[in-house]
């Protein structure tokens, strides 16, 4: 089934997983890759490794005391963007279900600092985490933060947490060691990194019958998401229910880094609103609010006539050279959750 567009849902806009980046009860050693550059040497960078490093370790400091007093207003206060979001609605979460906020353990990170000269300060940090308590306890993930600092005056806050399904490119870097950032529009790519997440979005909500399917490849966080929400719309229609999806673009930063042959490591965030609703909107018998919707439209709300479901999300993708022959985009990473839902 292809998905109409649907201009109507509410969804929260404030504010690419996401708790689990904003809870770290780490044990991490910071290390860099290289050392900043020689400030004799001529070479400015706006943002050294040093000073990421510095803004990682008191992110990973402020997190083990959120996590430890159970602070939502602390623990926003770290994050913006897409993160925000998602993080707000799984305190609610987490706050129904009367559950402990969930420790995390965190690794050996991996600096990817970008050379800026303007004032735009960024960076991204690839470290593996483990799960200390909640549901995933023992399990290790590889994880990218997209850490950003909006203004000078402005605090440092995660932007982005994705976990990696595939091993991350190796990232360019320049001779003082620091990661080279591209334009959102550079034309020196398979896709310009601005139009990564419309053309995933096209393959998830139209699946092989999108012109863009050429480009991307197949994989769980594309064709794979498409099979499952057109599964869903089948088993809805036996049930005489309308069930439509859509993967749209957001008003998040999007974040874009050199990969070692000549592609891009992109970041960005996304939304997929969901809809389950009877026909013409009609009264009928009660459409079920899906169990991880259930703290935020609360016992009161019943789906006679339709449920309204959306996810804000978070991405990272690999956006090949063209010259590289048959190369197609890949999206790597994922990270999201819940943030608006309503049965009426």
């Amino acid at each position: 089934m292809t998905p109409r567009r649907r201009t109507t849902a509410t969804r929260i806009a404030t504010g690419w997983g996401a708790l689990a980046a904003l809870i770290a009860l780490a044990a991490s050693g910071c290390s860099a890759t290289s050392a900043p550059a020689d400030p004799g040497s001529g070479t400015y960078h706006g943002l050294t490794i040093a000073e990421a490093q510095s803004a990682y370790r008191s992110y990973v400091s402020v997190s083990n005391t959120a996590a430890a007093q159970g602070d939502k207003a602390q623990s926003l206060s770290i994050v913006g963007d897409a993160q925000w979001s998602i993080v707000n609605e799984q305190f609610t979460a987490l706050a129904s279900a009367r559950t402990p906020v969930p420790t995390y353990r965190y690794g050996r990170p991996t600096f990817y600092v970008p050379a800026l000269t303007t004032w735009s300060q960024w960076f991204m940090v690839a470290v593996p985490r483990t799960a200390e308590t909640g549901a995933q306890a023992g399990t290790t993930a590889s994880t990218v933060l997209l850490f950003e600092k909006r203004g000078p005056d402005l605090p440092w806050t995660v932007d982005g947490s994705v976990v990696l399904n595939q091993p991350l490119p190796a990232v360019a870097r320049d001779k003082d060691g620091y990661a080279i950032a591209l334009s959102t529009a550079d034309s020196d790519l398979l896709l310009p990194p601005d139009v990564v997440g419309a053309t995933q979005a096209a393959v998830v909500d139209q699946g092989p019958a999108a012109a863009s399917a050429t480009v991307v490849a197949d994989g769980p966080l594309t064709t794979g998401w498409y099979q499952a929400q057109a599964a869903q719309a089948r088993s809805d229609a036996a049930q005489d229910t309308q069930y439509q999806w859509l993967l749209e673009g957001s008003d998040f930063a999007l974040f874009s880094l050199k990969t070692a042959d000549g592609g891009a490591l992109v970041m960005y965030g996304m939304y997929l609103n969901t809809t389950a609703e009877h026909r013409g909107l009609a009264a009928g018998a009660p459409i079920p609010v899906p169990a991880e919707f259930t703290p935020l439209t609360g016992p009161t709300q019943v789906g006679y006539h339709a449920v309204y479901a959306n996810w804000t999300y978070e991405f990272a993708a690999v956006d090949p050279p063209p010259a590289a022959h048959g190369a197609k985009l890949q999206v790597i990473a994922s990270g999201g959750g819940p943030t608006y839902g309503h049965a009426y």
